[in-house]
């Protein structure tokens, strides 16, 4: 476990705050006259989900959480609930809750590998996160015709992804094209 300065508590890092594995989110050190820099964040916990804001004072240090990131296999949703598997080992299956998994679940594919990030709290293992490769290839499913003239919209169109995710994308996209999106933004990058 590393102990990071207030300085190096940036954005992306997992640090522990009350026991509990938190992302920072934002951070920004602020100096003001005659007093000292002092480093503030939003934290966002891994476990209960909620973003709250912290200070961290030159003296003060945050340990890094213990994270191990392992490859699974994502398996299918039902009822908010998202099921995976270890690619290895078909058998052994695990569930995650649609408020763990967030906003990247609408891109998450059928027997996809994606990285599980698992915190070891004292022997125990518990997945807090799931991310995805940033860029990914999908089918494009259905996909309005492209109409002559039409760019009252700024010649976007909204298209639907081989599992069921709605997307803007501009108006040369057809049916059965593949294309990438940033699984970050959620916006499309380019036809593939």
């Amino acid at each position: 476990m590393a102990t990071l300065e207030y300085s190096e508590i940036r954005e992306r890092k997992i640090i522990l705050h009350a026991d509990e594995p938190c992302e920072v989110v934002e951070s920004h050190v602020a100096r003001t006259q005659q007093r000292k820099p002092q480093n503030q964040v939003k934290l966002k916990s891994l476990i209960s989900g909620k973003v709250f804001p912290a200070t961290f004072h030159v003296s003060d240090k945050a340990d890094e959480a213990d994270i191990e990131k392992r490859d699974v296999k994502f398996l299918y949703q039902n009822k908010g609930e998202y099921w995976f598997c270890n690619p290895e080992d078909p058998a052994n299956r695990f569930k995650l809750d649609a408020a763990l998994i967030g906003d990247s679940g609408k891109f998450l594919k059928e027997n996809g590998l994606v990285t599980a990030l698992v915190w070891d709290n004292d022997g125990e293992e518990r997945t807090i996160k799931i991310s995805l490769p940033i860029k990914m290839e999908f089918k494009v499913k259905e996909a309005p015709p492209a109409v002559r003239g039409d760019t009252s919209k700024g010649g976007i169109k909204v298209i639907i992804l081989e599992n069921g995710t709605k997307l803007n994308a501009p108006m040369f996209i057809t049916e059965n094209d593949t294309i990438r999106v940033n699984t970050e933004t959620g916006e499309y990058v380019e036809r593939v």
